[in-house]
């Protein structure tokens, strides 16, 4: 798994993330565990979508 997404995205993840979860949790709704996926790919840098369709948002790869 190589990075394949951007600084600036990967901050955006992780508020969306954790805003999700947060309302989940004061909703007590189970749905707030959607947050957990855009929130795991902001701490790995890794998105399995963008692999597939080979998009690369901001990371540095070997070549560039």
């Amino acid at each position: 798994m190589t990075c394949n997404i951007g600084k600036y995205e990967r901050i955006i993840r992780g508020i969306v993330g954790i805003v999700v979860i947060a309302w989940g949790v004061m909703e007590q709704n189970w749905l707030g565990a959607i947050g957990l996926i855009p929130l795991g790919t902001a701490l790995i840098g890794w998105c399995p979508p963008y692999a597939i369709l080979g998009i690369n948002t901001g990371c540095k790869t070997k070549n560039d």
